[in-house]
């Protein structure tokens, strides 16, 4: 995986870019001026992130696998130690598909019904492989959700979620609570 160079990081002209951010040179982004990347970030080949209005936030230590997306107007918020796994997509935008009004970036605005609501993820939240992020969903910290699923409500910190539409199967451990201070205090 080619990797962009710092330089070149930072002629994208994203809000805010922490240090030793890698970035592959197969990912896309929009309105990168509406996009802060926290410190020890990795964004794999083919992903994107389209930061509508609102804007998307990326803490540190954060690892977004291949073929990811992060879309919407609504703000979407990864905090530290998140990871997406691969083809995971977020969405802080949605169409309504009742069939009362049209669909598609194509048709001006007074003929559609987008809602938009933010995305919340909360610190040490895992993402399975093909999963689904619905506008307005929180993921309290520690949540964990199995690939392949669609969440389409909040999560309770330290859950463990599954299925289509997930649902809670049982608690997740927090020994990686202090597995993060052993590690901040040994990078310091």
């Amino acid at each position: 995986m080619g990797m962009l160079s710092r330089d070149a990081i930072e002629e994208m002209g994203f809000a805010s870019v922490g240090e030793n951010v890698k970035i592959s040179d197969k990912a896309s982004f929009y309105g990168c001026a509406r996009i802060s990347l926290g410190n020890n970030v990795r964004i794999d080949d083919y992903c994107v992130l389209s930061a509508g209005i609102n804007g998307i936030f990326v803490g540190q230590y954060v690892h977004i696998a291949v073929y990811s997306s992060l879309i919407g107007v609504g703000k979407i918020t990864l905090s530290d130690f998140c990871n997406i796994s691969s083809r995971v997509a977020i969405y802080s935008s949605n169409d309504d598909y009742s069939g009362a009004s049209m669909t598609n970036p194509t048709v001006p605005g007074e003929y559609t019904c987008v809602t938009h609501a933010d995305v919340f993820l909360g610190k040490h939240v895992i993402i399975g492989s093909g999963s689904v992020i619905l506008p307005g969903v929180n993921l309290g910290e520690g949540a964990a959700v199995g690939a392949l699923s669609l969440i389409n409500k909040n999560c309770e910190s330290f859950g463990i979620y599954a299925g289509s539409p997930a649902r809670r199967l049982k608690n997740r451990r927090r020994d990686l609570l202090e597995l993060e201070q052993r590690f901040m205090s040994s990078s310091k």
